[in-house]
């Protein structure tokens, strides 16, 4: 159960990850002692997975979001796996899920251009057998882009 300091602790990581722990310990309330053990705490009970740093996919580069919906016709273990498998060896690929609906899978691209997409949408299509539809949207505009969860 998380009380209201665990929280304020993972919302003020979220924010800012490169926080000290003497930086969190004051902006909680905590000494620094209890903040560590209480940071620890939420790190082994899986609270908090990893702490990274998020890049500007502008600056790298990346200009082009494509958010790739796939149907299938097989749903075999194997095949499941090997897709899953296939599919985390693309970099460009940022987001994947299985989903419920019309599409049996989703993911989200990150690439340079339209060119680069076409060279990973060949790739992709030809790395399993069995996709039936594989269906590309491109984002325009990003009106909303953030790693921070809720916390209530």
């Amino acid at each position: 159960m998380l009380d209201s300091k665990d929280k304020l602790i993972l919302d003020l990581l979220q924010r800012d990850a490169s926080l000290s722990i003497a930086d969190l310990a004051d902006k909680v309330s905590l000494t620094v002692s209890p903040c560590w053990k209480r940071l620890k705490r939420l790190e082994d009970n899986g609270y908090i997975l990893r702490r990274v740093a998020l890049l500007n996919e502008q600056k790298l580069g990346l200009a082009l979001t494509a958010f790739v919906n796939i149907k299938t016709q097989n749903h075999s273990d194997s095949w499941f796996k090997k897709f899953v498998v296939s599919v985390n060896d693309f970099a460009e690929v940022i987001e994947f899920y299985r989903m419920a609906g019309e599409y049996d899978y989703m993911m989200k691209v990150l690439v340079k251009d339209m060119a680069a997409f076409d060279v990973f949408y060949k790739r992709l299509v030809n790395c399993v057998d069995g996709l039936t539809d594989v269906t590309s949207s491109f984002a325009m505009e990003r009106l909303k882009n953030t790693t921070q969860l809720p916390i209530y």
